[in-house]
């Protein structure tokens, strides 16, 4: 029975996906309703409130630019703790999001998918936790115009 016992405890310790909750995991995001695949994906990966959702002065950020794409987006590892995503749907590629009367141009999106009232939603409202296993996020682009 014991020997039963540590045979269990030892399969589950090395299923696949689990790891101590100190090291990096891995991150990935899945990007919906776009309305077109023309352009890239400007992406913005924060732990801070302080830098969300522009992340672009933050020392720490993780700012990336992919191709549209369908299915799981690799975002690299990222250390254990709270983040935050936020997306621009840069169709024009010029780079950065273009609006109208302060209005976006472009689709945007955010982890967790939080309403989008008038500006940016808070990063409480789009944070997750990255701890023990690989984490992706789901993201649904909204465009105002």
């Amino acid at each position: 029975m014991r020997a039963r016992l540590l045979f269990l405890v030892a399969m589950l310790v090395t299923l696949p996906g689990a790891a101590p909750d100190n090291q990096p995991q891995p991150l990935s995001m899945g990007v919906r309703d776009l309305r077109s695949g023309k352009g890239n994906l400007l992406v913005c990966i924060t732990r801070s409130p302080a830098y969300f959702p522009d992340c672009s002065h933050d020392p720490d950020k993780r700012h990336l630019t992919v191709p549209v794409a369908s299915g799981a987006i690799p975002l690299g590892e990222v250390a254990p703790g709270d983040y935050a995503i936020a997306i621009i749907h840069d169709e024009n590629g010029n780079g950065k999001l273009d609006t109208f009367a302060g209005i976006p141009r472009e689709g945007v999106g955010f982890s967790r998918n939080p309403a989008i009232r008038f500006g940016a939603p808070s990063f409480r409202s789009a944070q997750f936790p990255v701890a023990g296993s690989a984490v992706r996020q789901e993201i649904k682009i909204k465009y105002f115009l």
